[in-house]
């Protein structure tokens, strides 16, 4: 029976060994001895490599050390909170107490691209809300610390004021591997969605720029949430905020920015078999976008010169068009190449006249479906949206009123509406939980939508009430909103809820044994398994090390005495009980004729069986009910 190896297997992914596996998938040839040699690597790679001694990049000081930080694994894990959820056997909603460095870490196997939309409200730095540990390591030591469930001692926390010197730096060196960690997260077709003021906006701009691509930029949102405007403000009074929208992937993204309003028919004059539609350049007519910037964007196609057809592939009597500014100077065009491949019915080529005569371009055929809306435009207004003294308000509704500057919950909605109504919905800062109610909001009724949510919050103080904490703030609006819209609604029970979990370490002790006392250490490592541990945080620290979503549903069952969990219809089945019985084995063993799962992974604990004959025969009864994967923690 294979030991799980709480170094190896309870750790999250090590991400850089993923992405060495990934390239090693795609050039070969560059490694030789396990290693990865840079010359090769450079020849294969050709002229996309950027070899000039001044180049353009966006650094600071700390930024590499931040890179390794986002790429080493996290030990931790996250143990249930039974008292703190509601409706934990229905839900699918998922609220985590802890840091969320430490939390998207162990996220990343199971939600691994399955995130829709990414939505946070970082601190925005202004000198005395972002507040940050003393020698932060960004590590799970520091965060027992800075919670108080080790010793504290010499350990301080302090606002990053500008007078620290490293005003900016401290807050790059803070969102930089979280947004890293954060992309792996979302999905192909997802899209993140960051709030931030005038303070930190350029260097938020530049990092989401980095680790998403510039290409993938598709709005910068002002939002007026204050119309008096901040009176004591220097110089003007500020109204507005800003609201910075990325795709994953701009060619595959599923957002829909459509008000409630229909297009006017006559925008669309021409006529054909398929419809009304009108003709848009596919070439980009911003000048900012060019060859240099948007390389990906800058690529041949090819028009038949007797239909007008549009393809990616050259042909015998095509033309061959790039896309140029009337000036004749490069330009680029507004799709990738994937996406003009899959829609290349829908451009059409023909000559056009301008400064240096007779040249062929490159449209699409825009159609004008049923019930077309008008696109949102990139400025919202706090009528439409809401403001900060009615998010206020919301709050002092529910009995929560210790935030100066909520988002309202009707500009978090506008923003999740946008995506598919079945969406993982996303948010790291959590903070008062906004996020959270907005999505329960839209689940309410008939409309048969469905998100789900993942909230994380760190648990700092709020105010001058150390035993009150932001995420208590989180937990307690999510239980009053979900009791109040529980009330109302009749349809949608599945939607309410959410499963409250808390960041800790390992259940499993770490080999460390101390030779001085070499005899007490062999005994204490018998049982593995943390003595203040229940079954519960060891079964959901698997979940994790097996990448299933903590939302998924748990049946318990009492087999031979034991208690046996059974997860994914039998996909994988734990018993963590003490002097399990090949009864209870033999029970084990039948749940694979039952339950039919394509593969079925077993795991108990290693204390579990009195000596190795009775884990022997355990093997042997599994293994002649055709379960082969077991393993013992």
């Amino acid at each position: 029976m294979q030991k799980l190896d709480p170094q190896v297997d309870g750790a999250s992914p090590d991400i850089t060994l993923e992405n060495i596996q990934r390239l090693r998938e795609i050039f070969p040839e560059a490694f030789a001895d396990g290693k990865i040699d840079i010359d090769v690597l450079r020849a294969a790679l050709g002229d996309h490599v950027e070899d000039q001694q001044e180049r353009y990049s966006f650094t600071w000081n700390g930024k590499s050390r931040t890179r390794r930080i986002a790429q080493m694994p996290s030990t931790g894990t996250l143990r249930p909170c039974l008292d703190k959820s509601v409706d934990w056997d229905t839900t699918q909603n998922i609220c985590i107490e802890g840091d969320n460095l430490e939390v998207l870490k162990l996220l990343q196997k199971s939600y691994h691209r399955k995130v829709g939309m990414i939505y946070i409200d970082p601190p925005y730095n202004t000198g005395n809300e972002f507040i940050y540990p003393d020698r932060f390591q960004d590590n799970l030591d520091t965060y027992l610390r800075y919670t108080g469930q080790t010793d504290a001692e010499g350990f301080k926390v302090s606002a990053n004021a500008e007078t620290g010197g490293r005003y900016h730096t401290n807050w790059l060196n803070m969102m930089y591997p979280r947004l890293k960690l954060a992309r792996s997260l979302l999905a192909e077709d997802g899209v993140i969605c960051a709030s931030i003021d005038d303070h930190e906006s350029f260097h938020l701009r530049h990092l989401l720029d980095e680790i998403f691509g510039s290409e993938n930029h598709l709005a910068t949102i002002a939002v007026s949430l204050n119309p008096k405007g901040r009176q004591l403000a220097p110089f003007f009074a500020t109204a507005h905020e800003y609201i910075l929208i990325y795709a994953r992937n701009i060619d595959l993204c599923v957002l829909e920015a459509a008000t409630a309003d229909t297009v006017n028919p006559k925008d669309f004059p021409i006529n054909d078999d398929t419809g009304q539609y009108r003709l848009l350049p596919l070439r980009n007519t911003n000048k900012k976008f060019n060859p240099d910037t948007r390389p990906n964007l800058h690529y041949p196609m090819y028009i038949s010169p007797e239909s007008g057809e549009v393809s990616c592939k050259d042909s015998e009597g095509a033309i061959k068009v790039t896309p140029v500014f009337g000036s004749g100077a490069p330009a680029v065009w507004r799709w990738g190449r994937p996406k003009a491949e899959r829609q290349a019915a829908e451009l059409f080529g023909r000559k056009v006249s301008g400064r240096l005569g007779e040249r062929w371009d490159i449209f699409q055929r825009d159609y004008l479906t049923e019930g077309r809306k008008k696109k949102l435009t990139s400025v919202w207004l706090s009528q439409d949206v809401g403001s900060t003294d009615a998010a206020s308000k919301e709050l002092k509704s529910l009995n929560v009123s210790l935030f100066d500057t909520p988002k309202p919950t009707k500009l978090i909605k506008r923003l999740v509406s946008l995506m598919p109504a079945d969406s993982l919905v996303m948010d790291f800062f959590a903070g008062s939980g906004t996020t959270g109610d907005a999505v329960m909001q839209l689940n309410e009724g008939a409309t048969g939508e469905n998100r789900r949510f993942i909230l994380v919050q760190l648990p700092e103080p709020v105010g001058d009430s150390p035993e009150v904490t932001v995420s208590d703030v989180t937990q307690r609006r999510l239980k009053e909103a979900s009791s109040t819209l529980s009330e109302a609604n009749k349809f949608n029970r599945d939607g309410l809820g959410f499963r409250y979990f808390r960041l800790d370490s390992s259940n499993i002790k770490p080999w460390d044994a101390d030779f001085d006392m070499l005899e007490e250490s062999l005994l204490s490592a018998v049982d593995n398994i943390k003595a203040d541990r229940s079954e519960d945080d060891v079964l959901y620290e698997l979940l994790l090390k097996y990448g299933l979503d903590l939302a998924a549903t748990v049946e318990q069952r009492t087999i031979a005495g034991q208690r046996v969990f059974i997860i994914g219809s039998g996909a994988l089945v734990v018993c963590l009980g003490v002097g399990v019985t090949l009864e209870a084995v033999e029970g084990i063993a039948r749940l694979k004729i039952e339950l039919k799962p394509e593969v079925m992974r077993v795991v108990f604990r290693d204390a579990s069986f009195k000596d190795d004959v009775a884990k022997t025969n355990t093997m042997q009864i599994l293994k002649q009910g055709g379960i082969d994967d077991v393993k013992s923690l």
